[in-house]
């Protein structure tokens, strides 16, 4: 079905886009970004931060690009003296109630608010009144949740609810004391959080970062190594954060099977790379203790106790289990062995319901 496609100007560039597409997709489109605190292209749109406003001919205010969608004609401007001041008013009430601890936070050089404020020259002290201060929530092995840094922006709220399926957080209160919370205003650790860190995925600020991560590096400084994770067989993508040779994090990507979500596992069950008590060699016990081999040497004994059992008990006597966290690939060769060299059909798999 033929779709007829929407001309319109942005910045006086013409383009064409699909009706529903909003201004600010369209403007990224040709090249133009447009600043954005609420919006996550994986999340529902709802037009809260406002700093992502633009100028549109016809229109009396300064509309949200990220919630309005573009129609025949349109005439789009994105940088006129108008936005610019609404964008540093915006961000000026923003940090009026933010602390301003850059030099220290973990979230510095990855934090939005900073890029923003840099970006339009905004520095406190346009706005002074009562501030927050709330204690830092560290009382979980997971998430560090400093509601200070908070700017109210609620996509931590839709990926739990959109992406994780939990409904933990919402907002709480009115006005000023408004904040984001599990219900009644309890910790994650008290709530029915799972720790997937979804909501650390897509906070814009240092509201929540992940604790495991703390005073490991600057955002900068750690190289970022995509790789597939390997507790089961879904297959999601997510970078290593590594420093000095070490990993030191995981952090979301834009995966094409999860696209940036991921389970407890996947984010912050990585430690064990590091762990002393990880198995380097091949192990074969004698004499009653665990001796170190070589590969060939494991492999040999394996064939031969293989074969010594199959000899001696017979085919039936041998069972595979297979394993999620391998491959396709992997789970076939399992299957085959049992079935061709062991002559068995004894064949499990840990993920069968």
């Amino acid at each position: 079905m033929c779709v007829d496609l929407i001309k319109l100007t942005i910045d006086g560039m013409e383009i064409e886009a699909s009706p529903g597409t909003t201004v600010l997709n369209a403007a990224e489109a040709l090249g133009i970004h447009i600043p954005r605190l609420c919006y996550d292209p994986s999340l529902s749109s709802v037009g809260a931060c406002r700093i992502c406003v633009v100028e549109i001919d016809g229109m009396r205010n300064l509309p949200a690009s990220c919630v309005t969608t573009v129609t025949p004609g349109m005439v789009v401007r994105t940088d006129t003296p108008a936005v610019i001041e609404a964008r540093k008013t915006i961000l000026e009430l923003l940090i009026a109630n933010h602390p301003l601890d850059c030099m220290t936070c973990e979230k510095a050089g990855d934090c939005k608010l900073q890029e923003y404020c840099y970006q339009y020259g905004v520095t406190k002290g346009a706005f002074t009144g009562e501030e927050h201060h709330y204690g830092l929530e560290e009382n979980n092995p997971f998430i560090v949740r400093d509601l200070n840094k908070c700017i109210v922006c609620g996509k931590c709220i839709r990926a739990c609810a959109e992406i994780t399926g939990k409904d933990i957080l919402d907002f709480a209160y009115r006005g000023f004391n408004t904040k984001v919370t599990p219900f009644g205003n309890t910790s994650y650790i008290e709530s029915d959080c799972v720790f997937c860190g979804n909501c650390v995925s897509v906070c814009p600020t240092g509201a929540l970062t992940e604790k495991q991560m703390s005073g490991k590096g600057r955002r900068w400084e750690l190289k970022k190594v995509r790789t597939t994770c390997p507790f089961c067989g879904t297959g999601c993508n997510f970078d290593l954060n590594v420093m000095d040779d070490k990993v030191v994090g995981v952090t979301s990507t834009n995966g094409p099977i999860n696209g940036r979500a991921l389970c407890v596992k996947g984010r912050f069950g990585w430690d064990y790379v590091h762990s002393p008590k990880r198995l380097t060699r091949p192990l074969i016990k004698k004499n009653g203790r665990f001796e170190e081999a070589t590969w060939g040497e494991a492999f040999d004994l394996i064939a031969t106790r293989f074969k010594e059992i199959k000899d001696k008990h017979g085919p039936g006597s041998f069972a595979a289990l297979s394993s999620a966290r391998c491959t396709n690939e992997e789970n076939y060769l399992v299957q085959k062995f049992s079935r061709v060299v062991m002559g068995t059909n004894n064949v499990d798999h840990c993920a069968r319901t």
